[in-house]
């Protein structure tokens, strides 16, 4: 079974005993990068830099890619970049979408696993990367990326989750459908992107899928699924937004699929729609 990973109790045991080891020797052996891009973030991005630094794992490296915001939100960056105490490293400048900006935090990190936090988001837990980063140190594992649930809230009801995105059940035998793990979940080897390249930036609100696709199924990568909730996303992303970009994304995972050697078609994508509704919390 390439390419997919199952934990198991025995597995969860080691990754605990290992978190340990880690928190009591405090020397980390892995760098791990936080990619942040922003965009006229100034109402939301406090909240996403706040979970950053409550992170009680020591060697963070935190990369903001803002593209040229015309609010105060470099004003709020610079405000909380001295409380980083120089992991911190951000640019602001024009880009040509979401997706050169991912691509421009890549090519600044320098850590060894690389992961990527929406500006209108924050990390649910203060243990998220302590927890994930035995799965990378475990030599029994040898693993390209972890990944995990996710939970969505309203902007007017932080409290209440709207929507649970579990990946629990991801295989990659049903990318064809249109499934992949969670994105702000997903970390990855930053070897991984070197070797298999970045974010496609000729994919409108799709190419984090593509991402998926080609890792999993052209490149084969080890990835395990993490049981925890990374992260909490405000609802309104760019894919989620309307009818139209609804109707983008399944052409573009359709695209994806074929460019990448699998077969699907829209009516098979358009399946996961159904999918979706059980995680829908009233």
């Amino acid at each position: 079974m390439t390419g997919y990973l199952s934990s198991s109790r025995s597995g969860h045991s080691r990754m605990q005993h290992l978190a340990a080891t880690q928190q009591e020797e405090k020397s980390p052996t892995m760098k791990v990068s936080i990619i942040t891009v922003a965009y006229n973030s100034a109402s939301t991005i406090a909240d996403t830099i706040e979970s950053v630094l409550r992170q009680d794992y020591s060697d963070i490296e935190y990369v903001i890619v803002n593209g040229a915001s015309t609010d105060n939100t470099i004003d709020i960056i610079k405000h909380y970049e001295p409380l980083f105490q120089g992991r911190m490293k951000w640019v602001s400048e024009k880009d040509n979408g979401i997706y050169d900006a991912m691509n421009k935090g890549i090519g600044l990190c320098t850590g060894d696993i690389v992961g990527i936090l929406n500006s209108d988001d924050y990390f649910t837990g203060d243990d998220v990367i302590t927890r994930i980063v035995p799965y990378f140190l475990d030599p029994e594992r040898r693993i390209d990326a972890v990944y995990g649930d996710i939970h969505f809230i309203s902007s007017d009801r932080p409290e209440k989750t709207v929507r649970y995105y579990s990946s629990r059940f991801f295989h990659p035998r049903w990318l064809r459908f249109g499934f992949m793990p969670a994105h702000p979940s997903f970390y990855l080897r930053r070897e991984c992107y070197e070797r298999y390249g970045g974010y496609r930036t000729d994919y409108q609100i799709g190419s984090d899928y593509e991402m998926m696709v080609r890792l999993f199924h052209k490149h084969k990568i080890k990835a395990e699924y993490v049981k925890m909730d990374f992260v909490t996303m405000r609802t309104g992303g760019l894919s989620t937004r309307n009818v139209n970009s609804r109707i983008t994304l399944v052409k573009e995972d359709v695209r994806a699929c074929r460019e990448n050697g699998i077969y699907t078609n829209q009516f098979l994508v358009v399946l996961k729609f159904l999918f979706k509704i059980f995680e829908i919390r009233f």
